[in-house]
């Protein structure tokens, strides 16, 4: 069983659905049609360039390379972090918090899953340390950007409360409490549902990916239960890093609560 090749006509037939989609916003009057092109087009160039860039890399096998692409990787996801903010930190701070927590998480994560787990050889094979660490990266990004997030709005609406409970003595991870649990739930809850619909409601895009490339699909399937465990075990961590460092962020050496350090995204 092999995988069936598809033409760039079969892509520009697939694309016809934007124009439908683009049409819909015209009728509605959504104002989305050019923001949805531009993603349409950034998507197909980005995804185009990743394709020749991880053809190239796969067929160095170093280490040295994927380390490389991995650290751009990091990067740019500690940049989508802050991008996800409506309330975003002065300073470089904040993309300090989350990129450090998607480099250690990511690193951890990935090592244990390509180099414990599928143990190919040589164990940083590229053509499976930077997929594995991609869709990592990706799901964790989003959680702790959720995190943050939420921990920054829910400060900001219960600053009387925080402050009542620092002025009464409360160091800063005890005024802060109950935003830092609702935050890390927050960041938590994607993974979660994703789990929980996996297979019933859908079928991810890595067991999709091998079994339209010809893999058995229990093969398939076991490959995903292992790419949802290491998602999930990373998520759990990177919200919960981000999360302590988000109060770090909020509050100063004295434990006072500094929501001046905050901006309105735009």
């Amino acid at each position: 069983m092999s995988y069936i090749a598809l033409t760039y006509s079969d892509l520009a037939i697939a694309a016809l659905l934007i124009l439908i989609n683009g049409a819909i916003s015209l009728g509605l009057g959504l104002g989305l049609e050019r923001t949805l092109a531009i993603s349409a087009v950034r998507m197909v160039v980005q995804l185009s360039a990743v394709g020749f860039v991880l053809k190239f890399i796969f067929a160095q096998v170093s280490p040295l390379w994927t380390a490389g692409l991995a650290l751009i990787m990091v990067l740019v996801a500690g940049r989508e972090v802050i991008a996800r903010q409506s309330l975003r930190h002065e300073g470089w701070r904040a993309w300090g918090v989350g990129t450090t927590t998607l480099l250690f998480v990511g690193t951890v994560v990935t090592v244990f899953g390509v180099g414990g787990l599928i143990q190919p050889d040589p164990w940083y094979a590229p053509r499976f340390f930077l997929p594995i660490l991609g869709m990592v990266l990706g799901n964790t990004m989003t959680g702790i950007a959720l995190t943050l997030d939420r921990l920054s709005t829910i400060a900001k609406r219960e600053r009387v409360a925080i402050e009542a409970h620092i002025a009464m003595g409360a160091r800063r991870f005890v005024a802060l409490e109950g935003p830092l649990r609702e935050a890390v739930k927050a960041g938590a809850m994607p993974i979660v549902n994703a789990m929980a619909a996996s297979g019933l409601v859908s079928l991810p895009g890595m067991m999709t990916g091998q079994i339209l490339s010809g893999v058995d699909p229990i093969e398939a399937t076991k490959y995903q239960v292992m790419i949802m465990f290491l998602i999930a075990g990373a998520t759990g961590i990177g919200v919960l890093l981000s999360g302590i460092g988000g109060v770090f962020l909020l509050t100063d050496e004295r434990h006072r609560l500094r929501l001046d350090r905050l901006r309105k995204a735009g």
